[in-house]
């Protein structure tokens, strides 16, 4: 469990110290629109008509998809969730990648230390997401039972945090 403590104090560490000031002054949108491989979920989150709910004053822990999380959502599927008559469905999805409150890579080691590897998130549309250790690396496990990986931590934006995910996690 010292390893995984670490691990995430470094990639903290790392990520940590590649942002300047003006990005911890900018909030979690702010954040993604400036980030390239963030375009599909912003495009989303404005499909969703989210965009004013995570510009609020949070605190917000956003696990966020890069593109090619949503390049492995069917192409018809995906382009249907951004239909406006799919709003509330493709809400409920962005809602469960985000957590109310600020945890930081080391408050997720804390948790999955106290639970043996494993901690239970509950998400922002009431749903629980899982933060597993795996021999390489943190990931968490949506209520389907599917995985991605926290490829990047603490990204701090001015009413959050974002940690970087491999996939697009899904709700029941």
């Amino acid at each position: 469990m010292k390893k995984l403590i670490f691990a995430f104090a470094t990639c903290a560490l790392v990520f940590g110290t590649q942002l300047t000031n003006a990005q911890k002054s900018n909030d979690i949108v702010d954040i993604a629109v400036s980030v390239d491989d963030f375009s599909t979920l912003v495009t989303a989150l404005k499909a969703a008509d989210l965009v004013g709910a995570l510009k609020g004053d949070g605190p917000f822990t956003v696990f966020a998809p890069v593109n090619s999380g949503f390049a492995k959502i069917d192409t018809e599927t995906l382009n249907a969730l951004l239909k406006p008559e799919n709003k509330e469905r493709l809400a409920a999805i962005l809602t469960y990648h985000v957590v109310s409150g600020e945890l930081m890579a080391a408050d997720v080691a804390a948790a999955l230390n106290k639970g043996n590897g494993k901690a239970e998130l509950t998400t922002l549309n009431g749903g629980k997401l899982t933060a597993m250790k795996k021999d390489d690396g943190i990931y968490l496990k949506d209520a389907n039972g599917n995985w991605s990986k926290i490829s990047k931590t603490d990204v701090v934006a001015s009413n959050g945090v974002i940690h970087i995910i491999e996939d697009v996690v899904m709700p029941n």
